[in-house]
């Protein structure tokens, strides 16, 4: 009984000791807080609305404008409409660090520091593409942030977020960092850090935390349903935003390169069609005339492996690569043709504020469709005046797409095959030989125009 009693004793104490251990496990923050949260800011910004007359636009002589003038109600010519973010100071001389969409359009910008003491704030410059903004508040001595590096950031590494959610100054939360490298839609140049960390409406512009004090990130977007954190915040990487923020303290504007060229995903499938062993690389899709890839040599097809000695692992890393050159620089470009290796040299141009696209429009064609089996397509021949609307020099129309495999890979009814592999096509009858090259049960690049993009999908080919 006595031994009973003392095996017992001895869990029990195993247990209260392993608690114990994983209590003081447990990261803390509050000298985290005490040393760093003075050097985050409150930053609410104020815009000017003008808004159109009460009274309707109505002629005089209109028997009802009498009765607008009368009776609806004034809406005041001019509103003002108001915003809460955050922000966090990055020099003791008063240059601040947020997000462009905190102060966009802002008519007055107020900066208000832990100690309460508040501040009109200047905008240094903005730059839309990364969601980075610098501003400058008349003051000295300001306790700073101290920069860390994101690229050693762990995924379930603890991290901390300091701002002010729905006005809530000051606010701390925690979480870990769920994935890095994070891709979202229209932002092309920017890495997330995604993070579990509660961000809500008013956190935006406010940094993100590792546990060694430093800031590793700009707090930018949430995905949600409801309004509110749901686990999903995304944070612009530290090296990105303040490559982004010397840019603008030196010039107030941000200059990238470019190549000019169309990328997509490399998919496995693809990959195997274009005789890669790995999906790597970034897949070119196509090549605007006269730019830079253009004049190096680059093709539709191509893909590129590797940029000015950097890995192009996927394909949302090119774009990053490119806008970090200055344009202007020559650089190596590695990329993968016709089943080898290649090495091209391009002069790297400047980015445009804004790009335009060419649209055309496709209209039925003359020819009677005819079926691909082996594809499970019909297509026809575009006339003359399709390719000149199009400015292609060939190309066939998808009149119905009937198989299983290329309804999956995405091939639509409208769609304009440009290409097998690298292979331009001239004519219906040449895609068939094309196509009679590639081993049953194989996978066939096409190179499809949709609209104003062109890329590549991938279809097996029928093995009966």
């Amino acid at each position: 009984m006595l031994r009973i009693i003392a095996n017992s004793l001895v869990l029990f104490l195993s247990v209260i000791c392993s608690v114990s251990v994983q209590a003081k496990e447990l990261p803390d923050f509050t000298d985290l807080v005490e040393k760093q949260g003075a050097a985050v800011v409150n930053i609410s910004t104020t815009q000017t609305i003008k808004n159109s007359p009460g009274v309707p636009n109505i002629p005089e002589d209109d028997p009802f404008y009498e009765f607008f003038r009368r009776f609806a109600p004034q809406i005041p010519h001019e509103q003002e409409s108001q915003s809460l973010g955050s922000g966090f100071i990055i020099s003791a001389d008063g240059y601040i660090m947020t997000n462009a969409h905190v102060v966009d359009s802002a008519d007055k910008i107020t900066v208000r520091l832990t100690d309460k003491r508040e501040f009109r704030a200047k905008v240094i410059g903005v730059d839309k593409r990364t969601d980075v903004a610098v501003l400058k508040i008349e003051a000295s001595g300001l306790p700073k942030i101290t920069v860390g590096d994101p690229n050693k950031l762990k995924v379930g590494e603890w991290v901390v977020a300091i701002g002010s959610p729905f006005g809530f100054d000051s606010s701390v939360t925690a979480g870990i960092v769920s994935a890095k490298g994070r891709s979202l839609p229209q932002d092309n140049f920017v890495p997330f850090i995604q993070t579990d960390v509660a961000i809500n409406p008013g956190n935006s512009g406010g940094p993100l935390f590792n546990m060694e004090e430093e800031v590793v990130g700009i707090n930018s977007q949430i995905y949600t349903r409801s309004g509110g954190s749901m686990g999903l915040s995304f944070a612009i990487p530290i090296d990105v935003a303040m490559q982004v923020a010397d840019q603008l303290r030196s010039s107030g504007k941000v200059t990238r390169g470019r190549i000019g060229v169309t990328i997509q995903e490399l998919t496995r499938e693809l990959a195997e069609s274009f005789g890669l062993s790995k999906p790597n690389g970034a897949l070119i899709s196509s090549v605007e005339k006269n730019a830079p890839a253009d004049k190096a040599g680059i093709e539709a097809s191509d893909v590129i492996l590797k940029f000015d000695g950097k890995p192009v692992n996927n394909s949302i890393d090119l774009p990053r690569l490119v806008a970090a050159v200055k344009p202007g620089t020559r650089v190596v470009v590695e990329l993968w043709r016709k089943g080898e290796s290649k090495k091209v040299t391009v002069e790297v141009g400047e980015m445009p504020e804004e790009g335009k696209l060419a649209r055309a429009a496709k209209k039925p064609s003359d020819d009677a469709p005819e079926t691909v089996a082996r594809l499970g397509i019909s297509v026809s021949e575009l006339n003359a005046e399709q390719l000149k609307e199009l400015q292609i020099s060939g190309g066939l129309l998808v009149e119905e797409v009937k198989g299983s495999s290329a309804r999956a890979a995405g091939l639509h009814q409208g769609d304009v095959v440009l290409s097998v592999g690298n292979v331009q096509i001239r004519s219906l009858a040449q895609f068939n030989e094309l196509l009679k090259q590639v081993p049953n049960g194989r996978n066939v690049a096409l190179l499809v125009r949709r609209g104003d993009n062109a890329t590549y999908i991938a279809i097996k080919l029928d093995e009966k």
